[in-house]
């Protein structure tokens, strides 16, 4: 895959969300994470200009504080993002191979201050949050008005630890 002409070797597919589909990618030197936004339907959120969204969440996360793999680079004719990679695990395996440290609580509570303040959430789900060099990172650039429903407490919580929403999504 290309950004703006430079070639990048897929090493793996990370993942896919709602927006898009993150790729592990080299140039030969370091690795980096390549987000390729899709257009595929959502059934349970609405999208209207997916990369402007990204672009404008990266923006108010960063100015709030909130520690974020540093965005790289942007490729609009092809909707690519080329983000820092954040080498670790994800917060649901943490939980899942009973690894999940009090700190890492401890930093969500604190990005949490910060969030409600600006009035903002982010996507709480534990795929989102990895942990490198004792700093919990949202890997994700989401996030959208507060609304207490969807705040940590009410909803995000939930998978954090072995609860029964967490083993019904995450144990196979």
């Amino acid at each position: 895959m290309d950004v703006n002409g430079k070639e990048y070797e897929v090493i793996r597919l990370l993942g896919k969300g709602k927006g898009g589909y993150s790729y592990l990618v080299t140039d030969g030197v370091q690795q980096y994470v390549l987000k390729q936004i899709h257009h595929e339907p959502c059934a349970y959120y609405t999208f209207g200009d997916k990369l402007a969204s990204e672009l404008r969440d990266y923006e108010r996360l960063s100015q709030v504080g909130i520690p974020l793999p540093r965005l790289l680079e942007v490729d609009h004719a092809q909707e690519r993002l080329l983000k820092q990679y954040i080498h670790g695990e994800t917060v649901d395996k943490l939980v899942l191979e009973d690894r999940m440290e009090e700190t890492y609580l401890d930093q969500i509570r604190t990005m949490c201050g910060k969030l409600y303040a600006a009035g903002l959430n982010i996507d709480y789900y534990p795929t989102n949050f990895v942990p490198m060099d004792g700093t919990l990172y949202y890997i994700d650039y989401e996030c959208n008005g507060y609304m207490e429903q969807w705040n940590f407490e009410n909803w995000g919580s939930k998978y954090w630890s072995k609860t029964q929403e967490f083993l019904d999504a995450f144990q196979k």
